[in-house]
């Protein structure tokens, strides 16, 4: 059962319809699969026409679709043998922040990212994906484990941003963020990230300075929530719509200042509706980045990476 966001009233009106026809008994010697067939392609147009105009507020809703594929769809679906790996070392073991070595394409990886959770018990276990900052030093261990072993990083970045409780703080979120910031520009091993939902603010970006940084088509990456920078510049939050248009944060703006390398195409109507096929067209766009990588020396991966993050926004000075 898809859950429909506000735009897609029209569309939700049409499937129903659909749906409706399709239950009706032959019985009565009325002909329904024309009528049927209309309808679909009717339907088929108008996704097409819906999610070729997005505004960037209604992606920011299409990215929260909680039936889009989340970081446990991902590892089930793309990877091979995953071999989870928990725990901070020093405070305990965020289940916002998930990982684990595994085989990707034939390749041993270590692979890195937020779950946000699918219902509500699961959501309110992984935090809703903000990871706190034993979250934040796990990944690092991890990227260490993979740098001493010589395993390419794949991270996925699905979060709204990093968890804001007081408790985060007393912990050090800032340092931890920061470090694993830096642990991501320091490796001697390709890292490529993905954004494939939400990524927000430094809870993002923990995770996403990579060599090479992909974006669903649907996704929004940015430094704030539209709500958060609503708040913060028209004292409010119900702006958030304004806030998105001004802020460039879905993945056509982002390429243009090369804030990212590459947008996965999604199926019609968003990766909620067909998270196969979505996942299906991020493994062939993570195998494809990974390939690029793969021969350089840890030297020329960190000056890859500190020279792509020096050309953003260069574009037109």
């Amino acid at each position: 059962m898809i859950s429909y966001l506000e735009f897609e009233k029209p569309i939700a009106e049409l499937e129903g319809k659909i749906k409706e026809l399709r239950h009706i008994s032959d019985g009565d010697g009325v002909n329904i699969i024309d009528e049927i067939s209309r309808l679909q392609d009717k339907l088929e147009r108008l996704l097409q026409q819906t999610y070729g105009k997005l505004t960037p507020w209604q992606k920011t809703q299409v990215a929260r679709h909680p039936d889009r594929p989340h970081f446990k769809d991902y590892v089930a679906g793309l990877f091979d043998n995953f071999m989870p790996l928990a725990g901070d070392r020093n405070f305990g073991d965020d289940q916002a922040i998930l990982g684990g070595m595994a085989r990707f394409r034939g390749r041993r990886v270590m692979v890195i990212g937020h779950e946000k959770g699918d219902d509500i018990p699961s959501r309110m276990k992984h935090n809703f994906g903000m990871a706190k900052p034993e979250g934040y030093r796990k990944a690092i261990r991890l990227m260490q484990l993979a740098d001493r072993f010589g395993l390419p990083v794949v991270t996925l970045v699905d979060t709204s941003g990093a968890f804001p409780g007081i408790q985060a703080e007393e912990r050090g979120q800032a340092e931890a963020i920061a470090r694993s910031t830096e642990q991501c520009l320091a490796l001697g091993v390709p890292m490529v990230a993905a954004v494939v939902g939400e990524g927000g603010s430094g809870g993002a970006i923990a995770l996403g300075a990579a060599n090479k940084v992909l974006m669903m088509e649907h996704a929004i990456y940015s430094v704030i929530s539209p709500e958060g920078c609503a708040s913060i510049l028209y004292r409010d939050a119900a702006k958030a719509k304004d806030a998105a248009d001004a802020m460039k944060i879905t993945a056509p703006d982002l390429l243009k200042t090369k804030v990212i390398d590459g947008v996965v195409k999604e199926p019609v109507g968003g990766a909620h509706r067909d998270p196969k096929r979505a996942m299906a067209a991020a493994a062939k766009a993570l195998d494809e980045a990974l390939q690029e990588l793969e021969g350089l020396s840890p030297s020329e991966l960190r000056t890859q990476r500190k020279e792509r993050f020096y050309a953003i926004g260069r574009e037109g000075l």
